[in-house]
């Protein structure tokens, strides 16, 4: 994809927004939709809960001039999606049964019970989110195979914003 007149400034508000509606629809799917993140999940979210502060500063340091302090920010942010590619593949696989997942993907967290009435109530009421089955799929991707695509995507986008040199100041 040829991007010959955006701006580094430009690509990196896109990778801030991008980053912020993410998060925005990983919420909402939680909290409106009802699907629960596994652990890996949560781990996915970390590098764009980084990337929206981090962008932001890179975008203030563009506007003061601050060049490299900024292209170095978006590399960190770019290499946090690459990162977070990495894994979302290694999700996904879990969830293809490619390999075995973590064992924190197979509890509850729920705190040990000391007395077995206690053990039973705790099992009864405890949802277990694994981090082997996808609770939702389209086109056959679920949400870790969509966090490798948005990652890639970022990583381009902040790769692409070191490369471009600024036109005109914000």
């Amino acid at each position: 994809m040829n991007m010959p007149d955006l701006q580094n400034s430009q690509l990196i508000i896109l990778v801030a927004l991008s980053s912020a509606l993410i998060l925005i629809a990983a919420w909402g799917f939680q909290l409106i939709g009802g699907y629960s993140p596994c652990p890996l999940c949560l781990m996915q979210r970390y590098a764009y809960y980084f990337a929206v502060p981090a962008a932001i500063a890179a975008i203030f340091l563009l506007s003061m001039n601050h060049d490299n302090i900024a292209n170095f920010i978006s590399v960190l942010i770019g290499l946090g999606f690459v990162i977070n590619a990495g894994l979302g593949i290694y999700h996904a696989g879990v969830e293809w049964h490619w390999w075995q997942g973590p064992s924190s993907c197979a509890s509850s967290g729920a705190d040990f019970a000391s007395e077995a009435s206690e053990i039973l109530k705790k099992l009864q009421t405890s949802k277990v989110i694994r981090c082997d089955e996808a609770q939702w799929r389209m086109f056959g991707l679920s949400f870790a195979g969509y966090n490798v695509i948005f990652s890639l995507i970022l990583t381009a986008l902040c790769f692409r914003a070191i490369t471009v040199r600024r036109q005109n100041p914000i």
